[in-house]
């Protein structure tokens, strides 16, 4: 039998996890979703307030419970101990569930502030699920955008906004954790964007292009594969003209903003742009990875690029 998907989804409070674990399940016509809050109330229910604080308080302000606070440096690594002390007690019991729909063959997302990079144990299941595990970010002003909206829709308003900053203190935790264990990190821009996103890594839909574009082309190339169709630009590999070996650039550009802020940093910086022509001058063509949520946006990206006549006719 196929192996089930599990797709694990965390990040800190106000990112859009629950939008778009929604969406996700939607779109991938999977029924089972968990959110990681119903089952800390159950193993609260089990585990009493005496014997772990940190587990009966919320994510963000679990550290006061913490025995010998002196012992950390600063008040970020507090919070972030004190919110890994409450994840790990959950932890344990999202396993048991993820080998439930491992033995039954279901496919499953789970998503929740509780799924910790480096916490949960997803090695003991890749020989039996296609699992993935996603981290979700966002920019401060955004995040307090979504946090204030979030915080007025759940009646919860003013004791949630008075936890922001630990809240962002934990939203920096996962982003370390996850790259610390090679997870993927997926901005949050808009919904469609991150699905998009997700999906380009569960479909495995790449392909590589020979891109023959100048510089002054290269804000349309990357307007055509990201802000037209939320794709994303993996690898450039230049082949350089007596070297033997060819010149390697792993970039994982996915979100508009950060391929806007590359573009100005060309535009503005004459040094870096003189780099990137001569670069250029060297390599006849660029060998481009690139990546979108299904076959369907691969073709529509490099046959609008090849429209535009920035890929090697061989």
């Amino acid at each position: 039998m196929k192996k089930p998907y599990v797709i694990l989804i965390g990040s800190a409070s106000g990112i859009g996890k629950s939008t778009i674990a929604a969406e996700l399940a939607k779109q991938l016509n999977i029924k089972h979703l968990i959110e990681s809050d119903f089952i800390r109330a159950v193993v609260r229910g089990i585990i009493g307030k005496e014997y772990a604080p940190a587990l009966h308080s919320s994510s963000y302000d679990a550290y006061k419970h913490l025995r010998n606070k002196n012992r950390f440096n600063n008040y970020d690594d507090l919070v972030s101990a004190g919110f890994d002390e409450h994840a790990a007690y959950v932890i344990p019991a999202l396993e048991k569930i993820i080998q439930r729909a491992i033995t039954d063959y279901d496919d499953l997302i789970i998503e929740g502030v509780h799924l910790v990079p480096g916490l949960i144990d997803t090695e003991q299941f890749k020989e039996y699920a296609n699992i993935y595990f996603f981290v979700l970010s966002s920019d401060e002003e955004s995040h307090k955008e979504r946090f204030v909206k979030r915080a007025v829709q759940i009646h919860r308003g003013g004791k949630q906004l008075d936890f922001f900053k630990e809240n962002r203190i934990i939203h920096d935790h996962l982003l370390k954790q996850a790259e610390k264990n090679n997870v993927e990190v997926i901005n949050t821009e808009t919904i469609e964007k991150s699905i998009d996103s997700i999906l380009s890594i569960i479909n495995q839909a790449c392909t590589t292009i020979k891109l023959i574009n100048n510089v002054d082309e290269l804000e349309d190339v990357i307007n055509i594969i990201i802000k037209e169709n939320n794709g994303s630009i993996e690898k450039i590999t230049y082949n350089i003209s007596g070297f033997k070996e060819p010149l390697v650039r792993n970039i994982k550009v996915s979100d508009v903003k950060s391929a806007e802020k590359f573009i100005k940093t060309i535009s503005e910086n004459e040094d870096r742009k003189e780099y990137l022509n001569k670069l250029y001058e060297l390599s006849d063509y660029r060998s481009t990875v690139i990546c979108a949520s299904n076959q369907e946006k691969i073709d529509k990206i490099t046959n609008k690029l090849k429209e535009k006549g920035y890929v090697l006719n061989e």
